[in-house]
């Protein structure tokens, strides 16, 4: 399968980044390049530095840039590591980060990963296939405790409960082995009137296993605050989130990074010497158009926020 990955407001971001024909930007979230093309055609003397986990990804990326050979630098790894990347590099700053924190067309429609509840395959869903942890693991090893908060918290499914407890009755007799084994005990453990609206009654337990498998939600703020370290002054960071949760964290490390101090409302003066590093250019996040959607549906619950380095 062609690594096809739809660019999520691919006008918004490249406006957002306020791209600079020598500037040296880092795209930390690769997938299928498309962002990454759009922003090498705009340099000049430039550089763009692509960082993925997904050796797929890396693999096609690297085939679609191939005429703009010496404009860029592609690396695998997690860009939670982002600050490792440029001191490997031996660059002491950069212009804008991008991070489009989706999952890529190619990852939820590649059976084989076990990404998605449409399709029957092992239960993987490692968007770096080189690390052990895998869906399997997390279904058939975890507690009971454990799959019901994550289940709970990163899938936010009302039913996290019976879902949980289903999935422990179930491995007890045999482990769950396959994406449509767990389907079948989500059904079940799902009221049959509370499957008839909404989405997939699967979706939220995938969505959840997968953000504990590669641990989304764990890496965000540090990483925000690593490429806001790397960023020249007026340089800018763009990212793109696809769930409340994901969100929710950006908007709050951006908040606290703008802040001139952070010291409890109690304290009648500042003692934290803490400084604004940037200033947020989106108040409220940018979200697809309707045209936009139109043609990528799955970008509905796309946000776009930025920030600006002092």
């Amino acid at each position: 399968m062609e690594f096809n990955h739809y660019s999520v407001m691919l006008n918004e971001v490249l406006e957002g980044l306020n791209i600079k024909p020598d500037g040296v930007y880092i795209d930390g979230t690769l997938g299928g390049a498309g962002h990454s093309i759009e922003i090498i055609k705009k340099l000049n003397d430039g550089l763009l530095i692509g960082i993925d986990q997904d050796q797929d990804a890396l693999k096609f990326a690297r085939q679609k840039l191939v005429e703009f050979s010496g404009k860029f630098i592609l690396v695998h790894s997690n860009f939670s590591h982002i600050k490792e990347v440029l001191d490997n590099l031996e660059y002491e700053e950069v212009d804008g980060v991008l991070l489009d924190l989706g999952v890529s067309s190619y990852q939820l429609d590649t059976p084989e990963r076990g990404f998605s509840y449409n399709y029957d395959a092992e239960l993987d869903m490692r968007m770096n296939s080189e690390q052990s942890l895998t869906a399997f693991e997390v279904v058939n090893e975890y507690s009971f405790e454990e799959l019901d908060r994550i289940i709970k918290e990163y899938g936010e499914d009302n039913w996290h409960y019976r879902i949980a407890e289903f999935i422990v009755n179930e491995r007890e007799i045999k482990p769950i082995e396959t994406t449509f084994e767990l389907v079948s005990i989500i059904k079940k453990a799902v009221p049959k009137g509370a499957r008839k609206d909404g989405p997939h009654p699967a979706k939220r337990t995938f969505q959840a296993i997968r953000i504990e498998v590669n641990n989304e939600l764990g890496i965000i703020e540090n990483t925000i605050k690593d490429a806001v370290g790397k960023l020249k002054k007026g340089g800018r960071i763009a990212i793109i989130t696809f769930h409340s949760l994901e969100d929710r964290l950006v908007k709050n490390t951006f908040r606290d990074l703008a802040l001139d101090c952070i010291c409890p409302p109690e304290y009648p003066i500042c003692i934290c010497d803490h400084r604004a590093q940037v200033k947020i250019i989106t108040r409220k996040p940018i979200v697809p158009s309707m045209k936009e959607l139109e043609f990528n549906p799955r970008s509905r619950s796309a946000k776009l926020r930025i920030a600006e380095k002092l």
